[in-house]
């Protein structure tokens, strides 16, 4: 029988193959795995299972579900190799799924965020910069954090004034067109960055002040921590649970609607072009947008 960390090792492999990311997974499985070998436990059982993804107790039953899930998946791969393993049934840790209802930003919000993110500590100016223009580009885009920051320089092609983003959430690729005037920003930032950092070490499109590629924690941090100094979340030691960097996109898909409609346009017609743009599976992902329009 193979070792738990050869095992998964392979399973990550196989999946990548077919297009599938699996940060969290695969974080999460080493993890599992860990608590496999401490009870010494020659195959995945379901109490096992059980037992690992209700460990953190102070969370929300939905991330319980979510853990099992992983290990789920993991357990009906592993099962082919170890006809022993007891693969979790489905709804073993129900829940009610519910969306987090956005944070709708308004445009005084946007600007005191803006303001307050060109006065971050950056000895070497870049900081200033990268989070300004990344925040920026989310805000008129709609696209994911992961996405932006996921960027590399080829990818921005700014004569033809488009973004090529690559392997997306559900493996998807997509162009994102964008106006002039983000061009010039664009160009601006870039000018900069490549003043600071001629030969980076990584051809990410976004740097850090010490020319790494920004990572997702790294710009949520930066972003609470903004958004508690402007009065967008309150103070808090632990974490906070309030507005969030994702909200940027269900503010451009809101207003993007709500032009559509002003502009007397079928929207139902439209939406599929909207639906493509922010890179949705389904058209029925980009109606939540819709939900709270009416307090814009």
């Amino acid at each position: 029988m193979k070792p738990w960390k050869q095992a998964l090792k392979d399973y990550l492999r196989i999946r990548r193959s077919l297009g599938f990311r699996l940060r969290t997974a695969e974080f999460l499985l080493r993890n599992f795995v860990t608590f496999l070998q401490s009870e010494r436990a020659p195959y995945i059982t379901r109490e096992l299972a059980v037992r690992w993804a209700t460990q953190p107790a102070k969370v929300q039953p939905a991330f319980w579900a979510e853990r099992l899930g992983i290990v789920r998946r993991f357990a009906i791969w592993h099962s082919a190799i170890d006809p022993r393993t007891e693969i979790p049934p489905v709804g073993l840790l129900p829940y009610p799924y519910r969306r987090k209802p956005p944070h709708i930003y308004s445009d005084e919000d946007i600007e005191k965020l803006l303001r307050h993110t060109q006065q971050l500590s950056s000895p070497k100016g870049l900081r200033t910069r990268t989070y300004t223009t990344l925040f920026g580009l989310l805000l008129v885009t709609g696209m994911r954090v992961n996405e932006a920051l996921g960027l590399d320089r080829p990818d921005v092609d700014l004569k033809l004034r488009i973004l090529q983003v690559r392997r997306a959430k559900f493996g998807k690729s997509r162009y994102v067109p964008v106006h002039p005037s983000t061009v010039e920003v664009l160009k601006k930032y870039a000018e900069y960055r490549d003043r600071i950092f001629p030969a980076p070490s990584t051809p990410a499109f976004f740097l850090s002040e010490r020319g790494r590629r920004i990572t997702s924690p790294m710009a949520e941090y930066t972003f609470a921590k903004l958004s508690q100094r402007i009065g967008l979340r309150a103070p808090a030691k632990g974490r906070d649970h309030g507005p969030r960097l994702q909200d940027m996109r269900h503010r451009f898909a809101a207003r993007t609607l709500i032009h559509w409609y002003r502009a007397g346009l079928d929207v139902e017609r439209e939406l599929p072009r909207l639906s493509t743009y922010l890179g949705h599976v389904q058209t029925k992902d980009t109606y939540w947008y819709c939900v709270q329009w009416s307090v814009m």
